[in-house]
């Protein structure tokens, strides 16, 4: 089983990215965004749950990313507008076989499956 991230670059700031994660082996019940800046904490960007479309965002990417699934593809996507300087990060997807309900999607400790992070990198 693995998570493959992908999709990460330099943009300047105002542009766009998107991000996918795709999963080998399985389907997970969960899917999670976090990112990690230099000497900061990982932390939730979006969750998305497989069969149903809740998609709870931390409130600094809430309105400029949006996280959506492909069930033919198997691929989790983040598409990331209005890029700040401030989301520059590594971000990494996560996933679990369990339903979690939405209060939980934000806890890093939820999630068993990480995959190895992509850079996204915003210059001003």
């Amino acid at each position: 089983v693995q998570l493959q991230a992908s999709g990460g670059g330099l943009v300047q700031a105002g542009g766009s990215l998107r991000l996918s994660c795709v999963a080998s082996g399985r389907t997970f019940s969960t899917y999670g965004w976090f990112r990690q800046a230099p000497g900061q904490e990982r932390e939730f960007v979006a969750g998305i749950r497989w069969m149903e479309n809740s998609t709870p965002y931390a409130p600094s990417v809430k309105g400029r990313f949006t996280i959506s699934r492909d069930k033919a593809k198997n691929t989790v996507y983040l598409q990331m507008n209005s890029l700040k300087p401030e989301d520059t990060a590594v971000y990494y997807c996560a996933a679990t076989g369990r339903t979690l309900i939405f209060g939980t999607m934000s806890r890093k400790d939820e999630y068993d499956y990480w995959g190895q992070g992509t850079l996204v990198t915003v210059s001003s």
